[in-house]
């Protein structure tokens, strides 16, 4: 009978492995049932020979996520600022400060001077009126498409609304508006044509039924040549409800973005109700913002409906020192100065001495449906295209391949971060490349 001990014997307990500090680490952060069956898939693996019994341990750590949360942080060089796939605006510091003070208990609807309830997000809906004086009452739902949804829902149910056939678009993940009003129960009227659309028409459509006139703002695309539409104000003037969809989140007139409506300038040409998006232009959380006339904005605040769409304390807290707090990631990438972004390019791509690193004029996008067509001036690092996958599954970083190139724009990338994005270059090992 032999005398060698079964190997799977020498396998450590389970209570042993645990006992790792790394493991009692992990366990805090990610939780114990997560770190547990760690530990058992590498015991498994000793098991069956696939790993040396003293490496359990060792093995169990770096299988385990970096995180509870699957999400992983990625570095945004496409040069796209509101990549709605990367989760559009990034916060400002000030945002997520604010989002992890209001993670515990909060007075977010509560008043500490009586100890009696109070409205929700008070701090956040003041911010909201300060940063559009044309706005006489504000109101905050959980996204841009929710916030058309209340409008519709509470201002037309069983009516009409009247819009403009250049103005049914569809959005991201097949996302369409039609399908949209539909849903509420509001019927559509359309009127005029796909490029264009007259006074008259709207006039001709309004009525008895009409629950209100919709003016929507193009998202991702443009229509040139022979066309024509009818602005807010003059839409105004016809004795129903105009509600402006302007999308992109807007508040306020910017230099940068003259052909885009912003949320001001809507209201005092006479429109009765605004909604926007919190994620897009203005750089903050995702939220629905609706903007306008006390009666209109307050008949959406008491619909039903609004408690289903009502936005969580995490949203208000970083809403709110988005409009109060310093300019945000997403005012930075829009306003990045061209010869800022060149010198950039141009120590990068020294760090990459030998890899075949090209500095080449790259034009950047606002992305998220705002500003279509528009094109941001700036410099990228061009790379052959089999960089971008291996930056994208190895350190995360996502870049832009065109024309057969991978390039490298870090408009949307903190300075920060260059010596990073350089590094992540540097360890990509491309089979033939130099340095393979």
């Amino acid at each position: 009978m032999s005398t060698t001990a079964d190997p799977r014997r020498l396998v450590p307990r389970t209570d042993r492995v645990l006992a790792d500090p790394r493991l009692q680490d992990a366990s805090a952060r990610l939780g114990p049932d997560l770190v547990k069956a760690a530990v058992v898939a590498a015991q498994q693996r000793a098991r069956s020979g696939e790993l040396a019994p003293d490496a359990v341990a060792d093995a169990a750590v770096a299988a385990l996520p970096r995180a509870a949360a699957s999400t992983r942080p990625v570095i945004n060089a496409t040069g796209v600022v509101l990549h709605t796939n990367l989760g559009r605006a990034p916060l400002s510091p000030a945002a997520v400060e604010a989002l992890v003070a209001a993670a515990g208990y909060t007075d977010v609807e509560f008043d500490l001077a009586d100890g009696s309830r109070a409205r929700r997000g008070r701090g956040t809906l003041a911010a909201l009126a300060d940063a559009v004086p044309a706005a006489e009452a504000v109101h905050v739902v959980n996204n841009g498409a929710a916030a058309l949804v209340l409008a519709t829902t509470a201002l037309a149910a069983g009516r009409e609304v009247v819009v403009s056939r250049g103005e049914l678009v569809e959005i991201g993940d097949g996302f369409r508006l039609p399908d949209l009003i539909a849903s509420t129960g509001a019927r559509l009227r359309e009127v005029g044509t796909t490029n264009r659309t007259h006074l008259a028409d709207y006039a001709d459509a309004v009525g008895p039924g009409t629950g209100c006139i919709l003016k929507v703002h193009p998202s991702n695309f443009r229509v040139d040549g022979f066309t024509s539409s009818v602005d807010v104000g003059a839409l105004a003037g016809l004795g129903v409800p105009v509600v402006a969809d302007l999308g992109s989140g807007l508040l306020v007139p910017e230099p940068l973005l003259p052909d885009e409506p912003d949320a001001d300038t809507a209201l005092r040409v006479g429109a009765d109700l605004v909604t926007g998006s919190g994620d897009k232009l203005l750089g903050g959380p995702q939220a629905g913002l609706l903007l306008g006339r006390t009666a209109v904005v307050e008949r959406l605040r008491r619909h039903p409906l609004a408690r289903a769409l009502r936005v969580d304390k995490l949203t208000l807290a970083a809403l709110e020192a988005t409009l109060r707090g310093p300019r945000t990631p997403t005012w930075a990438g829009l306003h990045a100065d061209p010869d800022d972004l060149r010198r950039r390019c141009d120590a990068l791509a020294a760090a990459l001495d030998g890899l075949g690193a090209e500095v080449v004029p790259s034009a950047g996008a606002v992305g998220g449906g705002g500003a279509p067509g528009l094109e941001l001036p700036g410099w990228a690092v061009a790379l052959p295209t089999a960089y971008a996958a291996a930056l994208r599954t190895g350190a995360a970083v996502v870049t832009r391949v065109e024309r057969g190139r991978c390039l490298v724009d870090l408009r949307c990338v903190d300075p920060a971060d260059d010596a990073r994005v350089a590094g992540a270059v540097r360890a990509v090992r491309l089979p033939g490349a130099d340095g393979a």
